[in-house]
């Protein structure tokens, strides 16, 4: 308390002595801020309406109505990650070490539900009332959500799917169950723990059961070692199941905590996954 007392009589001598000093206030009215739009969408696989925040960069030399690949971010929520990896994308585009996307983030309503795949341990099913739902949530992406974005909005069929923890893992089981749904999966500390790390042996047999190469895929994980040991393990399974011309990277990030990885992450990743085309030659710059 004292020290709160000598810091406002310090403030108010300050104050005193500051010649030309005129008190002002706000002038007219307060307006919102505004950086794209909020969407309500009513969902039938779920049974609910849901949420869903667009943030379209401002691209220099754009070409006007131009179409742009789409990113998906489950935790996409403005109190959840959207806005800051919207402050990626907008810093990236206009420097131009990232090219111009749409993102769309999804607003959680029971997070631990839709991103969780079935599991048959007793422990997974006590961190929520509903867990394995993430089949469910994956037919809102593909039936209601991409083709009501795609209805609005003009993109091409480029898709990324991005997320960290429970969202890391619900991206790596869209990889490994349905690879065509997006061309790019992203995903951070994925909880590969879930159901004794059971997602490693499905993703295995998905790969002997198909041709051709697999969808890019980028992962990273922090310092935490319960999020790293089945990470490597998985990591280990693709070196030996990944067809001829699959492209993936594996990026451990140990300066980072479970906590810390999705900013640092997801600038590594986006630079490196959406990385702008060389300008034509002679082409005039910014």
């Amino acid at each position: 308390m004292l020290s709160l007392l000598r810091g406002a009589i310090a403030a108010t001598l300050v104050f005193a002595l500051t010649p030309n000093v005129v008190a002002a206030g706000f002038s007219g009215p307060r307006q919102p801020l505004v950086i794209g739009d909020t969407l309500t969408l009513e969902s039938r696989a779920l049974s609910e309406t849901r949420r869903i925040n667009v943030y379209a960069p401002p691209a220099y030399g754009e070409e006007p109505g131009a179409s742009r690949p789409l990113l998906v971010m489950p935790d996409g929520g403005l109190a959840e990650d959207f806005l800051h990896v919207a402050g990626l994308l907008q810093v990236g585009v206009a420097n131009g070490t990232v090219r111009p996307v749409l993102l769309v983030g999804i607003e959680n309503t029971q997070r631990r539900r839709d991103l969780t795949g079935p599991t048959e341990q007793d422990s997974d099913r006590k961190i929520a009332p509903q867990v394995g739902g993430s089949a469910a949530f994956r037919a809102f992406l593909r039936d209601e959500l991409i083709p009501a974005v795609a209805a609005r909005y003009r993109v091409t069929d480029e898709r990324i799917l991005m997320g960290e923890s429970l969202a890391g893992l619900f991206v790596v089981e869209t990889w490994a169950l349905e690879p065509g749904l997006f061309s790019t999966y992203i995903a951070f500390d994925p909880s590969l723990w879930w159901n004794n790390a059971g997602l490693t042996s499905a993703a295995q047999a998905a790969l002997r059961q198909r041709k051709g190469a697999a969808p890019r895929l980028f992962l990273a994980t922090s310092s935490e070692p319960s999020l790293v040991t089945p990470a490597e393990a998985f990591t280990a399974m693709l070196r030996r199941e990944l067809a001829p011309g699959s492209t993936w990277h594996y990026q451990p990030m140990p300066q980072e905590t479970h906590a810390t990885i999705y900013h640092p992450a997801a600038l590594l990743a986006l630079r490196q996954l959406l990385k702008p085309a060389p300008p034509a030659a002679g082409a005039s710059q910014p």
